[in-house]
């Protein structure tokens, strides 16, 4: 669950909150396509032990993880200023 702010008059406005969260999302998804793009592969942990290929893999997930969490997070502040633009127009 994501606390979101009470968008009102003295406050930042939905417009801007969209626009920076909106952006926030971007950079995140241009992260994790950076990051998909980097090379982790089994030939270069061969000379280790087995075990270290598999924390590899595994802390290469939670990295990804880590993102989408920090994309929902973004995603649900700019939902919530859409919503409150909607919500507005619609008065």
């Amino acid at each position: 669950m994501t606390t979101l702010p009470t968008i009102h008059l003295n406050g930042t406005g939905a417009d801007n909150l969209e626009r920076e969260y909106r952006a926030v999302r971007k950079a995140v998804a241009a992260a994790a396509d950076a990051l998909a793009a980097a090379t982790c592969n089994l030939r270069d942990f061969y000379p280790q032990h087995a075990w270290d290929w598999r924390a590899a893999q595994a802390e290469r997930a939670e990295a990804f993880r880590l993102l989408q969490q920090v994309s929902d997070y973004a995603e649900a502040w700019e939902l919530h200023a859409m919503d409150h633009r909607r919500g507005r127009e619609g008065a």
